[in-house]
């Protein structure tokens, strides 16, 4: 009895990779080469009057860096940045490289749920996340100061779940 079951286990093994093998799809072997295309003749040229020389102007002087950010947000009860902020970091990191020497503070912030000491962390790691951002795209870290606030200074109410969104930040600003 044990033979025929090995017997038969074995025959089954045996068609049904015969039957895989068997249903795999065909490969094109050669792909066929398309017809050739006519290129069309060039149009004739037409003279031009010569271009009346202009004045030159004064080059324009260097454009100043624009620092005014929007806020950057996070998620709830997280120092992950949300993808949408990743556009104004970026932003952020273009006007930065303008100018190398400015120092800035980065200002994080926390929604209002929690214990203050957790919040406070949380602001903390916030703006760290931002710093280190910030690093990775090749700014000198030193540039960048790293302040930590809770929930005080909310931008809007906590008493709504879009209030506490937009309080869940971090904000550039300039060092004076």
């Amino acid at each position: 009895m044990n033979i025929t079951k090995n017997l038969l286990f074995t025959t089954l093994l045996a068609l049904f990779t015969l039957t895989m093998y068997s249903c795999k799809t065909k490969k094109l072997a050669a792909k066929p080469t398309p017809p050739p295309v006519e290129k069309p003749a060039p149009p004739a040229e037409e003279k031009k009057p010569a271009p009346v020389p202009e004045k030159e102007e004064a080059p324009a002087p260097p454009e100043k860096p624009n620092f005014n950010l929007d806020n950057i947000q996070f998620e709830f009860n997280s120092f992950v940045l949300k993808t949408s902020s990743f556009p104004i970091l970026d932003k952020a990191v273009t006007e930065m490289k303008k100018s190398p020497d400015t120092k800035f503070v980065l200002n994080g912030y926390s929604s209002a749920e929690g214990t203050p000491e957790h919040n406070m962390q949380l602001s903390i790691d916030r703006a760290n996340a931002v710093k280190s951002y910030f690093i990775n795209a090749g700014l000198n870290g030193n540039n960048f100061t790293v302040v930590g606030h809770g929930d005080k200074n909310p931008i809007s109410s906590n008493d709504s779940e879009e209030g506490r969104i937009l309080n869940r930040r971090t904000e550039i600003k300039v060092q004076k």
